[in-house]
């Protein structure tokens, strides 16, 4: 069982860093790469936040679950 904590710990910091990369193009904060379609693009920036939002319950879940062990 710990092989599946430490893997959705990963896909739980994963999560919030791709989220916040999102919502940082997406509201215009951060025009990288220059090409991007995502650029200054509100749609993004939803996503992002959705999925940092997810991220964050993965990450809560798992340090919660470890420490009521």
């Amino acid at each position: 069982m710990m092989f599946l904590r430490i893997i959705a710990f990963v896909f739980g910091v994963l999560a919030v860093a791709m989220g916040l990369l999102w919502v940082c193009q997406g509201t215009g904060v951060l025009m990288w790469p220059a090409e991007s379609f995502m650029l200054s693009d509100r749609t993004w920036a939803t996503r992002g936040a959705v999925l940092t939002a997810v991220g964050c319950i993965l990450l809560w879940l798992v340090v919660r679950r470890n420490g009521n062990r």
